[in-house]
C-alpha cells in the first residue's frame, strides 16, 4: 500500500474495533554525493519510512509501528499497540480533536535539478577548498539532499499531509600555517537549490577556519563575550528544552511557574515560527494535526509561553501550541520548528572574546540546571578590533544568567539545524561578562 492507503486502512480497522487511533506515516529520501581529489568517491541514495500508530483503550495509551505496509503487517501493528496499551498503568490518555488539513507541498520544484548539477556542486565545493594553500586535507566535501513527506490521520478527525525538503553543501578540512593546525567543520543548508553557492560557501568555510590559525592561549578571567551566531545556536539548540512543556510537566525546567516574569534582558525576544516561508523547519501543522502558528516564548525579556503538545497542554491547563512531534517509530514529544533569537540594532564590540566555536555541548551543558562549561575557540577583541585568535579555554556560565546579561544583538540572523532537531536562528550576541578558564 501507499502511506495514504495504509493510513486509511488502519483508521478503518481501528474504527471497527471501537479504538481511538492516530496514525503518522513518513516517507523520506536522502541523496549524498561525496567528492575527493576531484572525483566523486561516493554517491548514495536511500529511501526509508514507515507507519506508526498511537491508540487509546480505556484511557490507556499504546504505540506500535511497521515499515511494511501490507494488510498483515498493519493488522499486527494495530494489535501490538492495543496490547501495549493494556500494559500501561496510567488511564488518562486521549487523542485531541482535529480536522481536515489538506496536503501542503513545501518543496515544489525547489530541489529539482539534474543529478549532474548536484554532483558538480560537490566537486566545485571541494575544488574551491583546495585552492587555499593552507588546506592540507579535505576530510569531507559533500552535497546532501533530504526530502520527506509526513501524513497524519486520526479517528478524531485529523487528516492531512505535507512534503518538505532541504539541500546542503559542506564538510571538514584541516588547515595549517607554520606549526599551527586547525580542523573545521561546517554545513550550509537551503530549501531552494538556487540559493546554494558551493564556491562562496567554500571560501567562507576556509576564511572562518583559517582565521583561527596561530591562536594564542587565553588567560583565565572574566571577559565580555561576543557569540557569533553558530556557537550561540549550539547553546540554544540544547537549552531550548527549558521551554519544553514536557520538561515543565515533569518538573525539570527552571522556568516552571514563571509565565509573566522577566527572565532575560529587555532586548531578548525568542520566537518559534513554523510559518516562515522557506524556513528550514517550517511545517503547516504538527504531528497531532494542530495547525502551525508563530509562538512568542520570550518577549523583551519576559517569559510568555512554553512549547506544548496536547498532552502537556492538558497537564498544565493551557492549549496546545502546535509543537507535537511523533516520528513513526517514536512516542509523543515536543519540539521546536524555526526557533530564533530576534536580531537587534547591531553590536559595537569593545574588548573581550569573540567566541567563534563551542565544542562538547552535549557533555558540558545541563538543560535542567541551565549550567554549561564548554570548550571554545575564538578571537581576542581589543579597541573594537580583532587582535588575534585564542584557544585552550573553556567558557562557563548559566544560560538564563547569560540571557539576562545580553547587552546587544546583531542586526542579521543566521540559521542552522540544531543538534537535537529543528532549525535555530541567532544574530551576533553580546554578553556583559562570562567566565573563561584558560591558562
Amino acid at each position: 500500500m501507499t502511506v495514504d492507503q495504509a493510513k486509511t486502512y488502519v483508521l478503518a480497522r481501528a474504527g471497527e474495533r471501537g479504538v481511538d487511533a492516530e496514525v503518522v506515516g513518513q516517507q523520506g529520501r536522502e541523496l549524498t554525493a561525496r567528492a575527493h581529489a576531484g572525483r566523486i568517491e561516493q554517491l548514495t541514495q536511500a529511501v526509508r519510512g514507515g507507519l506508526g500508530v498511537r491508540v487509546i483503550v480505556s484511557g490507556r495509551t499504546g504505540y506500535a509501528y511497521t515499515e511494511e505496509l501490507s494488510a498483515t503487517a498493519l493488522d499486527w501493528m494495530l494489535d501490538e499497540a492495543v496490547e501495549n496499551a493494556a500494559l500501561q498503568q496510567s488511564s488518562d490518555g486521549f487523542l485531541p480533536a482535529a480536522s481536515a488539513l489538506g496536503r501542503t507541498d513545501l518543496v515544489g520544484e525547489r530541489l529539482k535539478a539534474p543529478l549532474e548539477a548536484k554532483v558538480a556542486a560537490a566537486l566545485g565545493f571541494e575544488g574551491t577548498l583546495r585552492e587555499d594553500k593552507r588546506v592540507k586535507q579535505v576530510m569531507i566535501a559533500a552535497y546532501t539532499e533530504r526530502e520527506g513527506e509526513v501524513a497524519v490521520g486520526s479517528t478524531r478527525g485529523a487528516d492531512g499531509a505535507f512534503r518538505r525538503g532541504v539541500a546542503g553543501i559542506g564538510g571538514s578540512v584541516v588547515m595549517q600555517e607554520g606549526d599551527s593546525l586547525k580542523q573545521g567543520w561546517d554545513m550550509k543548508w537551503v530549501t531552494t537549490l538556487q540559493d546554494l553557492d558551493p564556491g562562496r560557501t567554500a571560501l567562507d568555510f576556509t576564511e572562518r577556519t583559517g582565521r583561527l590559525l596561530g591562536a594564542q592561549p587565553l588567560k583565565t578571567g572574566r571577559y565580555s563575550a561576543y557569540f557569533e551566531p553558530k556557537p550561540f545556536i549550539h547553546l540554544l539548540s540544547f537549552f531550548w528544552l527549558m521551554w519544553s512543556g514536557k520538561m515543565v510537566m515533569e518538573g525539570k525546567s527552571r522556568l516552571a511557574g514563571r509565565i509573566g516574569e522577566r527572565i532575560a534582558a529587555e532586548g531578548v525576544t525568542l520566537v518559534d515560527d513554523p510559518t516562515i516561508p522557506g524556513g528550514l523547519g517550517s511545517v503547516p501543522f504538527d504531528f497531532e494535526g494542530t495547525p502551525a502558528r508563530p509562538l512568542i516564548l520570550v518577549e523583551n525579556g519576559v517569559l510568555r509561553s512554553f512549547l506544548h503538545n496536547s498532552e502537556t497542554a492538558r497537564a498544565l491547563k493551557t492549549e496546545s501550541t502546535g509543537h507535537a512531534l511523533r516520528p513513526y517509530k517514536g512516542i509523543l514529544d515536543v519540539a521546536p520548528t524555526n526557533l530564533a533569537l530576534r536580531p537587534g540594532e547591531g553590536v559595537s564590540m569593545q574588548e573581550g572574546v569573540l567566541v567563534t566555536e563551542v565544542v562538547g555541548v552535549h557533555a558540558g551543558a545541563d538543560p535542567v540546571s541551565g549550567e554549561f562549561s564548554v570548550q571554545g575557540l575564538g578571537l581576542w577583541v581589543e579597541d573594537g578590533k580583532v587582535s588575534h585568535p585564542v584557544e585552550n579555554f573553556a567558557v562557563a556560565g548559566d544560560f538564563l544568567t547569560l540571557l539576562n546579561d545580553v547587552t546587544g544583538l546583531g542586526d542579521t540572523i543566521e540559521w542552522e539545524f540544531g543538534m537535537m532537531g529543528g532549525a535555530f536562528g541567532a544574530p551576533l550576541v553580546a554578553v556583559a561578562s562570562l567566565s573563561f578558564a584558560g591558562t
